[in-house]
């Protein structure tokens, strides 16, 4: 300091700024070398080292199973990574903000939509009428709607270590379900097989089940001899071009998604806490014993030894298979006891609804949804609901989304044997009671229709 003194003015001043210049060159570096870092993390948490290519499902009946006998709240590793990859993502807001105030860009946060877009995450399980709920959103003209893209990742990613699995899987989804909400459909392509080729495929699951990704300008010419899996209902259309189907979603309003493989609510943390989306979850959940009766008519091969032994006395039902089923139930009983106990990050943004509750109310549970979403409900949804939930038997088959949804609902009671409704009763008895359906306690109770297994709730589903 003494010798700054000894040099002239001029001097001393240039050294000074020199000085400031190589700490905020300093500060930039680091700034460089944190953002390298998150966007490697980020690669790795998608398709990390661990991931194999699975082989792909031969089976038609196969292709929507999501049973799992993992609860993920009570597995003690699983939380304290939970915990950790949530630090991870309020330590990169805080280095967004960092480089905001220094007048850096900022990537993480660029290109925020407007504030009116709404993303609605539909979370269901298999067989719970989530497809049917999904159309409420689907027949929106200005919602973007896709119909289970997650089922890409579920058939094409395993984890080599048994113990990561649960984790592995949950964080993988949760990423790719995020850049998708943010009209980031290049992120699907690394999951989609055969991997497409500039941007162009024919294998998108269930296309023809999103309105989005068949209406023009989606929906281009159609190609001789590149005829698509899964094509458009009403239209032929070519080859997917995901370039066209991003811009289709930037241009619509809201962005809306079905998914059966999100089955922690909690991991979703990080989702409803990003400034760029404003996420609203509706939680859907049905009776387990209808679930189950849904499931061994779409499913019937995996539950053979269900049905010999409840009709012909065979062997007793693997125990894996009643704990997976009782895995099933305490994962969505979970999800919905932590919306239900408001957190501050989900207050306003999580909403639980019965499917019994939609079949006999669909208009109204309609309106209700859209209300909690924030969204005008459009006349074309009306008459679509109003249409299709007066169908005629004839039309309601195993993936129809046409009911007659007042008299469909209660199918089930006619169909299961009671002694797996015995099973299920046993091993959901908790999930059952929260969501307020009633135990049969003998075959007479079961089947017969003037005695409602269902408890009323009112205001009691939305938080």
């Amino acid at each position: 300091m003494d010798r700054l003194q000894n040099l002239p003015m001029d001097l001393r001043n240039l050294l000074r700024t020199i000085r400031l210049k190589a700490k905020y060159a300093l500060f930039l570096v680091l700034v460089v070398v944190l953002v390298i870092i998150e966007k490697e993390n980020k690669i790795i948490s998608k398709v990390s080292d661990k991931l194999n290519l699975k082989q792909m499902p031969q089976n038609i009946f196969e292709i929507n199973s999501t049973d799992s006998n993992i609860i993920y709240a009570e597995n003690g590793s699983l939380t304290s990574l939970s915990e950790l990859d949530s630090a991870f993502f309020q330590f990169r807001k805080r280095l967004a903000n960092v480089t905001l105030q220094f007048g850096g860009s900022n990537a993480f946060l660029s290109d925020v939509p407007k504030s009116t877009r709404k993303h609605i995450l539909l979370m269901a399980t298999t067989r719970t009428g989530s497809s049917f709920v999904g159309e409420f959103f689907n027949q929106q003209g200005n919602i973007f709607y896709l119909f289970e893209p997650l089922w890409h990742i579920e058939r094409t990613v395993t984890f080599e270590s048994i113990g990561a699995n649960a984790v592995g899987s949950a964080i993988v989804y949760r990423d790719v379900l995020h850049q998708l909400l943010l009209c980031d459909l290049y992120t699907l392509e690394s999951f989609i097989s055969p991997t497409p080729e500039h941007h162009l495929t024919r294998f998108m699951f269930r296309r023809g089940s999103s309105k989005s990704l068949c209406e023009d300008p989606v929906c281009t010419p159609l190609v001789k001899k590149a005829s698509e899996k899964y094509h458009c209902k009403n239209r032929r259309c070519g080859p997917l071009n995901m370039t066209l189907a991003m811009e289709s979603c930037l241009n619509k309003d809201h962005v809306a998604i079905k998914a059966v493989r999100i089955r922690q609510l909690g991991f979703l943390k990080t989702l409803v806490e990003d400034p760029r989306l404003d996420m609203r979850i509706i939680q859907l959940v049905r009776d387990p014993r209808a679930v189950l009766a849904s499931r061994m008519v779409a499913f019937s091969g995996k539950y053979e030894s269900w049905k010999k032994w409840a009709l012909e006395g065979a062997a007793p039902i693997p125990e894996d298979e009643v704990q997976k089923l009782k895995g099933n139930c305490d994962n969505i009983r979970l999800s919905a006891e932590l919306g239900l106990s408001q957190p501050k990050w989900l207050r306003g943004r999580y909403m639980l609804i019965r499917y019994e509750d939609i079949a006999r109310y669909p208009l109204q549970k309609a309106k209700e949804m859209y209300k909690f979403a924030e969204i005008t409900l459009t006349p074309q949804v009306k008459e679509w609901i109003i249409k299709n939930t007066q169908a005629s038997q004839g039309n309601s088959g195993v993936y129809s989304t046409q009911k007659n949804s007042s008299e469909q609902f209660e199918k089930w009671r006619f169909s299961i044997p009671f002694k797996l409704a015995q099973v299920v009763q046993e091993v959901c008895e908790p999930a059952m009671q929260l969501f307020g359906y009633k135990l049969a306690s003998d075959l007479e109770t079961l089947t017969n229709r003037s005695i409602s297994l269902l408890e009323d709730r009112v205001n009691f589903w939305v938080t």
